[in-house]
């Protein structure tokens, strides 16, 4: 189970996602897997370049606010097809949907809790 700082980002993130309109929220709970780089995984998409940077900049502020915490590395905004924010044992990925579906992380994950977030 995760640990309640763990939780805590987790629900700031998500937070952060919902306030900015993400499409089909996932959060995977990976903390009964042996062997994985982090605990938690939070998986969305954005419907633009625009929309996906803006969804990472508002996981980082919700995540501020909520947890006094940043992140130690953000790859992708550049681009804004897939951004992922990680917060060591959180890590959150931020995609356009054609990536989402090209590369299709829930299945990696098919043994972990998987939660569908409601709009």
């Amino acid at each position: 189970m995760t640990d309640k700082n763990t939780q805590s980002l987790v629900e700031a993130a998500i937070k952060g996602l919902q306030d900015m309109k993400a499409v089909d929220i996932v959060s995977i709970d990976l903390s009964n897997i042996d062997n994985t780089f982090c605990k938690h995984f939070i998986i969305c998409n954005g419907t633009s370049n625009t929309h996906v940077d803006s969804l990472a900049e508002s996981v980082m502020e919700s995540i501020r606010e909520e947890c006094d915490d940043r992140p130690i590395h953000v790859e992708g905004r550049q681009v804004a097809q897939w951004v992922l924010v990680d917060y060591a044992d959180v890590i959150v990925h931020i995609f356009q949907k054609e990536y989402r579906d090209l590369y299709q992380l829930e299945d990696l994950w098919a043994d972990a809790i998987i939660k569908r977030i409601e709009d």
